[in-house]
């Protein structure tokens, strides 16, 4: 009876297996794995389903749509495809953030991180949780950060410095045209991408396109007001995005190859956008060409406050080796500066005896943003000593401004 039982089970268990014939749609592959294969990374799934293929009015379809003949199979497949990446977004979100947050939350609530100081940089690290890697504003679908609140009768003062890097960038090298473009102030990419293609200069000059918001001009037609003329930005996305780019990732040192890859573009196609960069901005280069030599013949770098950070490896033969300290070499001097920047801000913020008197206190450094938490009723007060002192860290001003954005609501999200 028991063997019986066992040929019986057996044969349900057989009947689980099933001979399975599997078929192509005919898609050309967009991607390929480093076997070979066609890739089926996020990036490949989203350009299958589309932006948005579920929006009741306006949906957006991806080239699965198409593939499958369009019409309702096509929308099915989309909606499918958004729902596999959205599942695995849900998955991601649950085990790098949420779990994380909950088990180390203690009996208030409240999570305390480990801040490591001992970086290349100078700039801090988190672990246990890791504070620093929550979702970014626009990718909080869920609103993780909303459950960053004060506490009961308090709020929270989140100040952020705007484009830190690149103002660094211009103080430490003396460039003139980003100075300049820092005190006229407004959207710097979109004056980066002016000076890069003459053409863009002269669609401004002749007035096809305005570079700000400020400069539109409006008429009254039939009671409307009506723009006249495009902005740069719109009319010349690809160029201001390309701008963009390069700003940070010269600031950054990548070379050509690094944007090579990033783009889709040949080395001799993107080395010719970095020339068109350094072409506006030639004491930047200049710069790096000295920082790189002096850490070939002494092997370090500095930061604005004179922090050394070592680098033998820039003294080697190897090309390889000597190639990423090189690299470093003229990061560092950004990245640790900007370090140095928030160190001192933060040391003033928490020598302020106003801000002490109030019951204000910093919880939390991220990258160039800082958080304080302290009674609601003196939150405006508190918001602009914060900004005081964060435009100004050091007792000699630098050669731009610097630039703070300050908030204060109850939640992390809601003063984002």
């Amino acid at each position: 009876e028991n063997i019986e039982g066992i040929v019986e089970e057996g044969k349900k268990k057989a009947l689980k297996h099933r001979n399975m014939v599997v078929r192509g749609l005919g898609l050309t592959p967009v991607k390929h794995t480093k076997a070979g294969w066609p890739a089926v990374s996020s990036e490949v799934l989203r350009e299958l389903a589309g932006k948005d293929p579920a929006h009741p009015t306006a949906p957006k379809y991806g080239t699965a749509y198409a593939a499958l003949g369009g019409g309702e199979p096509g929308r099915e497949a989309c909606i499918a495809i958004d729902s596999l990446c959205a599942m695995n977004s849900i998955d991601t979100m649950i085990n790098n953030f949420i779990k994380p947050l909950q088990s180390l939350s203690d009996d208030e609530g409240r999570v305390h991180c480990s801040l490591n100081l001992n970086t290349e940089t100078g700039r801090l690290s988190s672990r246990r949780p890791n504070l620093q890697n929550q979702p970014a504003l626009e990718k909080d679908r869920y609103k993780i950060r909303d459950a960053f609140r004060a506490g009961d009768g308090r709020r929270l003062v989140v100040a952020d410095y705007g484009q830190l890097e690149l103002r660094l960038l211009a103080h430490i090298t003396e460039c003139a045209s980003m100075i300049e473009a820092f005190k006229i102030g407004g959207d710097f990419h979109s004056r980066t991408a002016m000076g890069m293609y003459p053409y863009i200069a002269d669609a401004v000059r002749a007035g096809d396109v305005l570079l700000e918001e400020g400069d539109q001009e409006e008429e009254e037609e039939g009671g409307v007001a009506q723009k006249k003329v495009p902005m740069l930005k719109d009319v010349y996305a690809t160029e201001r995005r390309k701008a963009k780019v390069l700003n940070f990732s010269i600031a950054y040192g990548k070379t050509a190859h690094g944007l090579s890859q990033d783009w889709g573009v040949t080395v001799q196609e993107a080395k010719q956008e970095i020339d068109a960069w350094y072409r506006d901005r030639p004491e930047v280069l200049e710069w790096q060409k000295k920082t790189i030599e002096r850490a070939n013949a002494h092997g370090y770098t500095r930061t604005l406050m004179g922090r050394y950070r070592m680098l033998p490896d820039a003294m080697v033969k190897n090309r390889a080796m000597r190639g990423h300290a090189e690299r470093a070499a003229i990061n560092t001097p950004i990245q640790g500066s900007a370090a140095d920047v928030m160190m001192m801000a933060m040391l003033k913020l928490h020598r302020d005896e106003r801000l002490a008197e109030m019951g204000w206190k910093v919880i939390l450094q991220i990258h160039d943003e800082v958080i304080l938490e302290g009674p609601e009723e003196t939150h405006a007060e508190a918001m602009a000593i914060v900004v005081a002192t964060m435009e100004r860290p050091f007792e000699m001003p630098l050669r731009v401004k610097l630039e703070v954005d300050a908030k204060s609501d109850k939640s992390w999200f809601l003063a984002k």
